[in-house]
């Protein structure tokens, strides 16, 4: 958010946020590693999002998966990651991959980038760990298995509070949500 001419984050606690450093380089030298056999969780609500929009994405799609769409579908049948089915891989890249993300470049020409995208995607590389807590994915942070350059802090000097303003918005707005959905479910059960 924009205040006076300044990036103003919301108020959203992330356990490393002080020495977080991330620079997507997408498209300057990463052409999108983090699709290559990335297969995010997609909850149920995504899952009807993207369906329910899937004609709008189709015309994107390289031509193998686009073909692999329609006769298949774009979640993998019995895989699941954090007991949500999983985005299907077409020839090593995410299915809706094709010169970056399509759900990004259909929500982006709608006005939103973030609107169609999964929430693990939308807001990567910020990730809550077991204990609901926010932090910035990074090379060395609790097991990061990822060897990624765009989560190694010595590849770039640009702090994540200054590179991922949209994503901690949008970790702020799913915060948000968490709580008030715990507690409608804590006034419900007293």
């Amino acid at each position: 958010m924009q205040v006076g001419g300044q990036t103003v984050l919301p108020e959203l606690p992330i356990v490393n946020l002080a020495e977080a450093r991330f620079e997507c380089t997408f498209g300057r030298g990463c052409e999108g590693i983090c699709c290559r056999e990335g297969r995010p969780p997609v909850y149920p609500e995504e899952v009807e999002t993207i369906d329910t929009n899937l004609d709008r994405f189709l015309p994107r799609l390289r031509a193998e998966a686009k073909a692999v769409a329609k006769r298949d579908g774009f979640l993998v049948p019995h895989r699941r990651r954090i007991g949500q089915r999983v985005m299907r891989v077409v020839r090593g890249w995410c299915i809706f991959f094709n010169q970056g993300c399509v759900l990004h470049q259909v929500g982006a020409d709608e006005g939103d980038p973030y609107r169609y995208k999964p929430s693990l995607c939308a807001l990567f590389p910020i990730q809550q760990d077991h204990e609901d807590r926010w932090y910035i994915r990074q090379k060395g942070f609790k097991g990061e298995a990822w060897d990624l350059p765009c989560l190694d802090p010595s590849q770039t000097k640009i702090p994540a509070h200054e590179s991922l303003p949209a994503e901690i918005a949008l970790a702020k707005r799913f915060d948000d949500e968490q709580k008030a959905e715990a507690t409608a479910h804590g006034k419900a059960g007293t």
